[in-house]
């Protein structure tokens, strides 16, 4: 047999030759990790993170359940010392007082106190128009200081007639306490004193034209009539808060009278003075 018929016979002849187009391909990148190889994923640092922030919240909720304790706890012993925690709800808008006269007042004793709450925005009305009337005063050429002036009182004069008589007549008709009344009387007659005074306005004490009182606004309207006009209505709405203030003062003086205050007044009076003598 002839070495043609060898190779034609013999199947795996042509193994050792290869074609030119195989021969050229290249060969494949040698693989970066072993194939079955585990892969590493740090499982162990997020579940560190999440205990973590378990124990935050578990300590934050701790703290926030102690101090809920502690406030609760103060409540109480203010409430058995007698202390009242009271919420300011007025006004609406910006509460800046505590207010409720249908809920803390006797129903017999609430129309007084809404008479001198309203005495207490009469108040405010009239100094807060006295400084619009003193600065229309002050653009005529009355000058600075009267208008300085109108500002004090304002400022001044609305939160201390709040907390020098009408809170302590609020005081008084909620508890029935006789040196509230008292209280009340003293200041009120000061409040119905500058009320009648500002309604005249003297020249004397102080500026006169810093209060819209019935004589610097007849003072004022031969030089300039709308200072005057500004200055009638001032004078007006002062001689309405003082008459409503002496029928105030006048009725709570009848109902201290009639419910025996007074007399219980005198009488812890001369025991003060008795002990203090002894």
């Amino acid at each position: 047999m002839s070495a043609f018929d060898e190779d034609a016979v013999n199947p795996f002849s042509t193994l050792g030759s290869v074609p030119p187009a195989i021969s050229r391909l290249s060969p494949l990148p040698p693989e970066s990790y072993e194939r079955g190889a585990p892969i590493d994923i740090p499982l162990d640092t997020s579940a560190k993170s999440l205990k973590e922030k378990e124990k935050e919240l578990r300590e934050k909720e701790a703290e926030l359940q102690s101090l809920e304790e502690d406030l609760r706890r103060k409540e109480e012993a203010l409430a058995r010392s007698g202390v009242e925690i009271e919420e300011k709800n007025w006004p609406p808008f910006f509460p800046i007082i505590h207010h409720d006269i249908a809920k803390e007042i006797p129903i017999h004793l609430q129309h007084m106190q809404y008479v001198a709450f309203t005495t207490l925005l009469g108040l405010l009305l009239c100094l807060t128009w006295n400084v619009i009337a003193v600065t229309t005063a002050w653009i005529e050429g009355q000058g600075p200081i009267i208008w300085l002036l109108a500002i004090i009182y304002l400022i001044t004069g609305v939160p201390g007639a709040y907390y020098e008589w009408y809170w302590p007549l609020y005081r008084a008709m909620r508890t029935d306490s006789s040196f509230n009344f008292g209280w009340f009387f003293l200041f009120y007659s000061f409040h119905v004193a500058f009320c009648v005074f500002s309604a005249v306005a003297p020249p004397f004490f102080f500026r006169w034209n810093s209060l819209t009182g019935i004589m610097p606004a007849i003072s004022l309207f031969r030089y300039s009539a709308s200072a005057g006009i500004f200055y009638f209505i001032g004078f007006a709405f002062f001689c309405l808060e003082s008459l409503l203030s002496i029928w105030l003062f006048r009725f709570v003086l009848m109902y201290f009278r009639r419910s025996g205050k007074a007399a219980e007044i005198k009488r812890e009076a001369a025991k003060k003075a008795v002990a203090a003598s002894l």
